[in-house]
């Protein structure tokens, strides 16, 4: 078990992303190993003061059959004996699968270190802050939860936009426009989630900057159904395959060598907010998509190009925050859980910092309201 914390060197924060979609499907094989390795890196080996799981695809694909297994997870998880020195947590999970129209199949989860005296939460509904005590659950009622506040996107929100590149630049500015609603939501943010980032494909291709390229395409229509690149020479060997929900490359060992990060230059999508939102640097591998076979810990699937998925992301107060000169640097890590083992189809990533003592205070000149609660 992890010694006694103490908060007098500042607060120890873990962000954990999770996309938890897999555990669901196989709960007997990949839960127990994904919890294992989630306890070494939250309990072990950071020891935070206050720990913060975001997690999405709780329930799994098919949700009607594999919610049950959700109880269990959260069970687990509060009441293990390697979570025994968090004495108080909060947990909210969107369980309503049958109302598609509120449905986000995302879940939070708060943990909160017994050293850590004083701590209130913030009801929207009173507008004041209010003590935490003890472990509660919050599931299928969100939306009249007073603790929290659920938006999703309108389901017309999206017009037809071409590639993913779009959708996830109008998803961000999204966040934005609801955040500046109140200029109190505004100051301090994290955005930690699965955010389907993948590589521009095209720009990818340089991969195969020697091979010849084939195009097979759909009789009747004349789209594209497929591409093919072949070697000039040693029998005309097949280096990729691209097709819809394929990416076949033939040397995988090109996305785990110095972590992929060489393959950081087709990764633009935050290119375009890169004065609102801050990442530490990346120093490990594309979180997804892996294979969700137990013994195969390190191999990609061929559905999908490798790619940063899970990402977390600081507001640019929140970066100032996190990245006070009093804090060491080796303190702040920003990694993955479980790289050798299966987690399922997503590495979940992570990032720990130490918040100094009386950090986040306001001055004469700043807002009441970044105070860090």
């Amino acid at each position: 078990m992890a010694g006694k914390l103490t908060a007098a060197q500042g607060t120890g924060v873990l962000l954990v992303t999770a996309n938890v979609g897999s555990l669901f499907e196989d709960p007997e094989n990949l839960q127990k190993t994904w919890l294992r390795e989630f306890y070494q890196v939250s309990v072990h080996t950071y020891k935070p003061h206050f720990l913060a799981v975001h997690c999405q695809e709780v329930g799994g694909k098919n949700y009607e059959a594999s919610m049950s297994h959700v109880d269990s997870f959260v069970k687990e998880l509060l009441s293990s004996d390697a979570m025994k020195e968090y004495n108080r947590a909060r947990v909210y999970l969107d369980e309503n699968y049958k109302s598609q129209e509120h449905f986000t199949a995302l879940g939070s989860f708060y943990f909160i270190h017994e050293s850590l005296k004083s701590i209130h939460q913030f009801d929207f509904k009173a507008k004041k802050f209010k003590k935490v005590v003890g472990k509660e659950t919050y599931s299928e009622t969100l939306e009249s939860t007073p603790s929290l506040e659920k938006e999703k996107f309108p389901q017309d929100y999206f017009p037809e936009v071409g590639g993913i590149l779009s959708t996830i630049c109008l998803f961000l500015r999204y966040i934005f426009l609801y955040c500046i609603k109140d200029v109190q939501r505004t100051l301090r943010f994290q955005r930690f989630q699965d955010f389907k980032f993948k590589h521009e494909t095209g720009s990818l291709v340089s991969l195969c900057s020697t091979a010849t390229m084939h195009t097979i395409r759909v009789a009747d229509t004349n789209e594209v159904d497929k591409l093919i690149f072949r070697e000039s020479d040693n029998d005309r060997k097949v280096v990729l395959q691209l097709e819809k929900k394929l990416f076949n490359y033939v040397n995988q060992d090109v996305f785990r060598e110095n972590n992929g990060t060489p393959l950081l230059e087709y990764d633009k999508e935050l290119s375009v907010f890169k004065d609102r939102l801050h990442e530490l640097e990346i120093s490990f591998p594309p979180s997804y998509p892996y294979s969700e076979d137990s013994s195969q810990g390190k191999q990609y699937m061929n559905t999908r190009c490798p790619a940063w998925c899970d990402r977390i992301l600081l507001s640019v107060s929140a970066r100032d925050l996190v990245l006070k000169p009093e804090n060491e640097e080796k303190s702040i890590i920003y990694d993955n859980i479980g790289p050798n083992v299966c987690m399922g189809d997503h590495k979940p990533v992570f990032l720990s910092f130490r918040i100094a003592a009386g950090a986040g205070k306001p001055n004469a000149n700043k807002h009441k309201c970044c105070v860090v609660q």
